[in-house]
């Protein structure tokens, strides 16, 4: 199929495009990029006033699948990325049983195949992700891990996560870091804080996510080796970061949505759609997150997709599952919230969704649009207006914490390799 893509406004930072321009797909490329190009035997949108971007990645989603398939599988969160405007996503390993091994690495690569878009597996970074042993690092990325985490647990040996951290260093691989110490964690469920206190719940402490990401950081520099901080929560956890920057270590980082426009007042009807892992924490960690954001400290929006059934959720606040959906939600909640009140340039959202998650992965073909390269294209309506309704989502999950939001901006149109995965005019 031959597409032409006209009138829409091309944000490329990283090949330094912005402008109003045509661009001719054909053949899973991009075949032209002009001021204007005719083609009579092509599907043409008109894309005036839309914004016209490299193709989205996440590069921290749960699919669920080997094990928890009423969740999710891979195929569903798939198509709720497809809609979401994501061209790839980054699946993390905490399935059942962990994506701890060669096989399981090939099967997600197989299973993603057979989808719309890419799934680029995640390996585990200990057996089993119980912390004590290694996994055989080398042989997944062979068969096609892209980074390697134990996503949900943190490693809290910290010699073995010297060990692996040296290990990874034979194919210049990634740590992504679930950063926190469990012994200050206390078996919490939210925000530490006098909100915590009035609501009954045990609390979380800031320190457990900032001590944990000061001690990984450092021994990342020591090893001088990659490591890309998960979920950050707080400002103080950002200090860290930025301290660490400074000294020339090598570390990325991550923020989700709902840590950017949520804080912990969100908690007191007790909805366990609010609760993750880390919480949802102050007014002020917020307000500390979106300046980190504009001022190019974080690197990285991640939606930290993770489904769980309504018979999961629908329990007391202290028993129920952490984790929120996302993958439907990302774009419209940044641009509304973000992009459309000027916290964040539109620039700085491709830079955030595609441009550095292609970068920190390693992901080639990603995070630009030029003439001959693949074509991954993500279309943006700025003024389309949605409201969230988890009923008409493509995951098989409904726990979003966005539900009846009134947004303006979604995905409206997803190319992956020259085939439209999504579109919604």
């Amino acid at each position: 199929m031959r597409i032409l893509l006209k009138n829409g406004r091309i944000v490329s930072p990283l090949n330094g495009l912005d402008g109003i321009f045509d661009v001719l797909v054909e053949n899973g490329k991009i075949k032209q990029i002009a001021k204007r190009i005719n083609c009579e035997d092509c599907k043409i949108y008109d894309l005036t006033r839309m914004i016209v971007v490299p193709g989205l990645i996440d590069m921290h989603v749960h699919f669920r699948e080997p094990g928890r398939e009423d969740a999710e599988d891979i195929e569903s969160g798939a198509k709720a990325a497809a809609k979401g405007g994501f061209v790839a996503v980054a699946m993390m390993p905490n399935t059942e049983p962990p994506v701890d091994d060669p096989l399981r690495v090939r099967f997600v690569v197989e299973k993603g195949k057979m989808t719309d878009i890419y799934v680029f597996p995640v390996g585990s970074f200990t057996k089993g992700r119980q912390g004590k042993e290694l996994a055989e690092m080398v042989m997944m990325a062979e068969e096609g891990a892209v980074a390697f985490s134990d996503d949900g647990f943190p490693v809290s040996d910290p010699l073995l996560l010297r060990r692996g951290l040296e290990y990874l260093k034979i194919i210049d691989g990634i740590y992504l870091d679930h950063a926190e110490d469990r012994s200050l964690s206390m078996g919490g469920v939210a925000n530490e804080s006098y909100i915590t206190a009035k609501l009954g719940l045990k609390g979380i402490p800031w320190i457990s996510e900032a001590a944990a990401v000061a001690r990984d950081v450092y021994i990342a520099e020591f090893t001088k080796s990659k490591i890309h901080i998960q979920h950050v929560s707080s400002a103080k956890t950002l200090e860290v970061i930025e301290q660490a920057k400074a000294r020339g270590a090598n570390v990325t980082c991550e923020v989700t949505p709902h840590h950017l426009v949520l804080d912990e007042t969100h908690l007191e009807t007790y909805d366990t759609n609010f609760k993750m892992n880390p919480p949802l924490r102050s007014a002020e960690d917020k307000e500390a997150l979106q300046e980190a954001l504009s001022s190019g400290l974080i690197d990285v929006i991640a939606s930290d997709h993770a489904p769980h059934t309504r018979d999961d959720k629908e329990v007391e606040f202290d028993v129920a599952p952490f984790g929120v959906i996302g993958l439907e939600t990302t774009v419209p909640v940044i641009w509304d919230k973000l992009v459309e009140k000027k916290k964040i340039t539109v620039e700085r959202f491709v830079e955030l969704l595609s441009v550095n998650p292609a970068r920190i992965l390693g992901l080639e073909g990603f995070g630009k649009i030029e003439k001959d390269g693949p074509a991954h294209i993500t279309v943006i309506d700025p003024k389309k207006e949605i409201t969230v309704n988890s009923e008409e989502f493509a995951s098989k999950s409904r726990n979003t914490p966005f539900e009846g939001w009134k947004l303006k901006g979604a995905a409206v149109l997803t190319i992956v390799n020259g085939k439209i995965a999504f579109e919604s005019f």
